[in-house]
């Protein structure tokens, strides 16, 4: 159940979403390209994040770039 508690963590990082095109699944509800977010957690294949609802989301890596100013 620690999960519950990742919005109240420290940030990791910020990143930058460089796109909203999935194969699968809906993102561009909560993603917006060009919008800087951040990092509450990470995985190998996922960032968990603060999204649009305010919440702590899990998106893949290929979303986000790190690179950026």
């Amino acid at each position: 159940m620690i999960h519950k508690y990742w919005e109240e963590n420290e940030t990791i990082k910020q990143i930058k979403c460089v796109h909203t095109n999935a194969k699968k699944f809906v993102v561009n509800n909560m993603l917006t390209p060009e919008k800087v977010y951040d990092v509450k957690n990470e995985t190998d294949e996922f960032y968990f994040i603060i999204d649009n609802s305010n919440r702590i989301g899990g998106f893949r890596k290929t979303y986000f770039t790190e690179e950026f100013k």
